[in-house]
């Protein structure tokens, strides 16, 4: 008889789930879900306590403890909505009971926390969430516009721990720099938020700084690097950035060994603005050849052309522009070739801090550029999930160790012969 009362019942639940439609699917997976989480709850007091709910202990060397009930209805928000669900209470245990499905505190998943900065930082005002979120994740997902103001002030807490941490230990191989100017409320001034992205021996990019600064002035630079110096990075063979001057005029005074390569994108920038737009097309054609040369050589004779092209055509100011500080033009071809698509351009960290400027641009409510820094580098840490890692990383450690390249290809010193 119980047999069939239970082929019955599932007889029943099956027909309803062949009868959900459209207009309640949200619902009906809700509650689905909710049912999940539930089970797994009990599932996990079952097999803590070795015993199912109501089942008696079988020996005395079982786990200790009891059922005691549950506790209050909580709601979890989860990416598909908020569901309610009352925790397993255990008492006579030696250590407190921690659900690990369902952590004390806890009003969210993980998803759930990680798309409520990734919403803010992509342009979800504050006063917007109340509204957005509940529509999204249900009239009872535990979230209004204080909760950014919430998480706003952990960031800056995190922030804070994040800018001192040690980098000892890191093989750094290529770094690439670059300042983003926020347009702050009360700031006389224009203020940068100069961030620091290298790479790693194993291919892999991280943010070592991110820090405001003044006009990106050499003042800036060289406390940002005796940061990195203090921190513990001893050494890193190439740096790449754009024209910016306090930069270049830091650097040898902290890590003199260094080597520096400007970035072409925006050599071809101020380039082709001494051009004609008419005739820019045709300039950056040939401008183009230059810096994806196979060798240093070729890459020299495609600059001749252009030089040869700008005199005939009475745009000196170009080919002047163009040479200007030559020699960190052409520093990549010192590195495996492999990696100059990663090291002719600051792409790396121009990438991210294009995304960054729609946010800054509009966020005209940090009324000093400190407070600014903390949500900028939220939103870097977001993007830095999504850097790839760089061609060929098995070369990086030949490059950290200081093997020498000509053109791209590794130099291999013969031995002396021995008398």
């Amino acid at each position: 008889m119980k047999e069939h009362t239970a082929v019955k019942k599932e007889n029943i639940r099956g027909s309803q789930r062949s009868r959900v439609e459209y207009g309640v699917l949200e619902t009906w997976v809700r509650e689905r879900m909710q049912e999940l989480i539930q089970g797994l709850l009990e599932e996990e007091v079952e097999e803590l306590l070795g015993r199912q709910k109501y089942e008696r202990k079988k020996s005395v060397d079982a786990v200790r403890g009891y059922r005691n009930g549950n506790g209050k209805t909580r709601h979890l928000t989860l990416s598909c909505g908020t569901v309610d669900l009352r925790r397993p209470r255990v008492r006579g245990l030696e250590e407190r009971f921690v659900s690990k499905i369902l952590p004390l505190f806890v009003r969210r998943t993980r998803e759930v926390a990680d798309l409520l900065p990734e919403l803010y930082l992509h342009g979800l005002a504050e006063g917007d969430f109340d509204l957005a979120l509940r529509g999204l994740l249900g009239e009872k997902a535990p979230l209004s516009g204080s909760t950014v103001a919430r998480l706003k002030e952990k960031w800056q807490a995190e922030y804070n721990l994040w800018k001192t941490r040690s980098l000892k230990g890191l093989q750094v191989t290529y770094v690439w720099m670059d300042g983003l100017y926020v347009k702050a409320g009360l700031e006389k001034e224009k203020a940068a938020v100069l961030a620091v992205v290298a790479s790693l021996s194993d291919g892999s990019k991280e943010i070592l700084h991110l820090g405001s600064g003044y006009r990106e002035s050499k003042e800036s630079w060289a406390e940002v690097l005796r940061d990195l110096k203090k921190r513990g990075i001893e050494r890193f063979p190439l740096v790449v950035a754009d024209g910016t001057l306090g930069l270049w005029a830091a650097l040898p005074e902290i890590y003199p060994e260094t080597k520096q390569q400007r970035c072409w994108n925006h050599k071809e920038v101020n380039v082709l603005d001494q051009v004609p737009r008419a005739k820019q097309a045709e300039a950056k054609l040939l401008l183009t050849d230059i810096p994806y040369a196979a060798t240093q050589a070729q890459a020299e004779k495609a600059k001749a052309t252009f030089e040869t092209w700008c005199k005939e055509k009475g745009f000196a100011k170009a080919a002047e522009i163009l040479n200007r500080d030559w020699e960190r033009m052409v520093t990549f071809y010192s590195f495996p070739k492999e990696h100059w698509v990663h090291i002719r351009t600051s792409n790396v960290v121009e990438s991210p801090f294009a995304a960054l400027r729609l946010r800054t641009d509009a966020a005209k409510r940090f009324k000093k550029v400190e407070n600014a820094t903390a949500v900028i580098w939220k939103m870097l840490l977001i993007a830095e999930k999504r850097f790839r890692k760089l061609n060929a990383p098995e070369l990086l450690k030949e490059v950290y160790a200081g093997v020498e390249f000509v053109d791209g290809v590794a130099v291999v010193k013969k031995k002396e012969a021995v008398a």
